[in-house]
């Protein structure tokens, strides 16, 4: 008897954490970490503040718990496709399991995923545990390239492709809620597609045209203060998340007063909308100089994509990183999202155009095109995943695999 009431005791705790883990998730993936309180967090479910901290007893543990249920589940996926024999079967296998699982999120059959890109606004110890876990994730799904076909391929190149196939699973929940869950398998099958065939057509050359860096990143004299402290409030939001890029160590990286600071942006989420509206001009300015050049839609295509690669690592780069926008309020992130879609139809009707003269392959353009967005905005991050990797390089090792196929030499 005292063994029965002991595991229906148990039950009634895994129940219970699990049901706040649900709505927290909800919560974390709506308003990120800064959003997700205790007190928030217990109102979702009933409860009050008090009966929470019994089963999480500060916010980061909380947080942390939503995100490594997140971890485990992509870990648990990735050593599935893991037992597929060949690279592009663990892919195709990852990629079925991880739009399935969305799409019980979306139908309510199952807790919706939680975003990973928040993790930098934990506090350690939880930050440190998080990102260890993530790290094991991340190695797992790079060996999903460990064959000898591929033996080509170095260590910073596959770890470069993992990046931007994360990023794609990752970014696809932006873009997938434009679609009816009963789509998802269709979308799989696109999505897989572009990964390993790429846009080009066959026989086609990667031969971008050179980009002039400095004059796509030109501002005005008027202008050119407000530049310089955008660029340095982007890399530190883009380096430590939203919590860690505060006022004073913005005004301390520019040797500036706090007053500086808010003669540009009266509030930090002013500050985030600015960096984003920064980095989607910079975006346009690449589309607008690719689509003035001669040639076909893929040269034009091809040179957008390698410009912005470059871009990233330039003196003048990076661009923001999507990441940042969990902090923003709904209203503002709806907004961002709103630019970032604008930019991704543009790469879209590039594609369509280039499908219709003969010069891109026959895919589906809006999906190409959101992916296409999400690999060159991760390239932001790619001198952390890749240490060494030169500007000039950043084209060949992260771009190119995207447009010409994950797996092509």
């Amino acid at each position: 008897m005292a063994e029965r009431n002991v595991a229906r005791s148990t039950d009634r705790f895994e129940k219970k954490r699990d049901a706040i883990l649900d709505a927290s998730t909800v919560i974390l993936n709506t308003q990120g970490v800064k959003g997700l309180t205790l007190g928030v967090a217990a109102a979702a479910v009933g409860l009050s503040t008090t009966s929470v901290t019994y089963y999480f007893k500060r916010k980061d543990d909380l947080a942390a718990a939503c995100l490594m249920r997140g971890i485990d589940w992509l870990t648990h996926a990735a050593d599935t496709a893991l037992e597929e024999k060949t690279p592009t079967e663990r892919l195709r296998r990852l990629l079925e399991l991880y739009l399935e699982r969305v799409r019980q999120g979306a139908i309510g059959a199952a807790p919706p995923l939680p975003e990973l890109s928040d993790i930098r606004a934990l506090n350690n110890p939880r930050r440190t545990e998080v990102f260890d876990a993530f790290m094991k994730l991340f190695r797992k799904v790079r060996s999903l390239f460990d064959t000898p076909d591929l033996a080509w391929l170095g260590r910073g190149r596959r770890t470069a492709r993992t990046h931007m196939l994360l990023e794609q699973l990752f970014w696809a929940g932006a873009w997938l809620p434009k679609y009816d869950p009963e789509d998802y398998d269709r979308i799989c099958d696109r999505m897989f597609d572009i990964l390993t065939g790429g846009l080009a057509v066959e026989g086609a050359e990667w031969a971008p045209a050179p980009a002039p860096l400095a004059e796509l990143a030109a501002s005005d004299g008027a202008e050119l203060g407000r530049e310089v402290f955008l660029l340095a409030a982007t890399r530190l939001i883009n380096s430590r998340g939203y919590k860690g890029a505060s006022v004073d160590k913005i005004s301390a990286e520019l040797n500036v007063t706090k007053g500086s600071f808010y003669h540009h942006h009266e509030a930090k989420d002013d500050l985030v909308v600015a960096c984003f509206d920064r980095t989607f001009e910079v975006m346009r300015r690449v589309q607008r100089l690719a689509m003035s050049l001669p040639g076909d839609q893929w040269s034009k295509l091809s040179s957008a994509a390698a410009a912005l690669a470059e871009y990233q690592l330039s003196e003048y780069g990076p661009l923001l990183r999507t990441s940042a926008l969990s902090a923003l309020p709904e209203a503002m992130r709806d907004e961002q999202v709103a630019h970032s879609n604008r930019v991704s139809d543009r790469f879209a009707s590039m594609i369509s155009d280039g499908i219709a003269e003969g010069s891109i392959r026959p895919v589906d353009p809006f999906i190409a095109a959101q992916m296409l967005n999400a690999t060159l905005n991760a390239g932001a991050e790619l001198g952390f995943w890749v240490p060494g990797v030169t500007q000039k390089a950043a084209p060949s090792v992260f771009a190119r695999p995207m447009l010409m196929g994950i797996f092509a030499r």
